[in-house]
């Protein structure tokens, strides 16, 4: 076995994947991920796509960016999510590009619905959380002003079972990297 290239190849995408792992882990623990962590994934992976591409490297990496801060961006304003899981997939598409944030993204959605509906399971309050889902539902549905959606979010959070979103955006993102041939 050839362990050089096992650690070697595709370097990038195991940092990224180690560094999601760690910040999961945090998440799980204390249901944050911190800027220590995400701010300089950000800027190392800006730095990173400099050093290979030049400009239009440092271009890749801010498009990059820029779809995994746009991709998370709307569920954060209505309060979904927190800012650190937004900063999260900004700093993988810093690092990996806008097609892998956005291919993370979708495969993070599914992840997160089916580990929260484990979740419901588990709890075993199916009616309870239904009915938490169609006042969700309708709440983004009706109401326009993210900022009072966010409000709404924040003051019902205290009663809610949260689910980490840290975490099935990490397993989504390294299945999606399995999938791509990425590792």
């Amino acid at each position: 076995m050839d362990w050089h290239n096992i650690f070697v190849e595709n370097w990038h995408v195991k940092l990224v994947a180690a560094v999601m792992v760690w910040a999961a882990w945090i998440d799980g623990k204390e249901l944050r991920v911190p800027n220590w962590l995400t701010f300089p994934m950000i800027l190392t992976g800006l730095i990173y796509g400099t050093c290979v591409g030049g400009l239009s490297g440092l271009g890749a990496a801010l498009l990059g960016m820029v779809v995994g801060l746009i991709t998370m961006l709307p569920i954060y304003a209505v309060g979904g999510m927190g800012a650190g899981d937004v900063k999260l997939m900004a700093g993988l598409g810093a690092w990996l590009g806008w097609n892998v944030a956005f291919n993370a993204f979708i495969w993070t959605v599914f992840v997160g619905a089916a580990m929260a509906l484990v979740m419901v399971a588990y709890s075993g309050e199916w009616k309870k959380h239904f009915g938490q889902f169609l006042i969700i539902w309708h709440e983004w549905t009706t109401i326009r002003d993210p900022k009072k959606l966010a409000e709404i979010a924040a003051e019902r959070k205290p009663r809610m079972y949260l689910l980490p979103y840290g975490i099935p955006m990490t397993v989504a993102s390294i299945a999606y990297f399995f999938y791509a041939g990425m590792f």
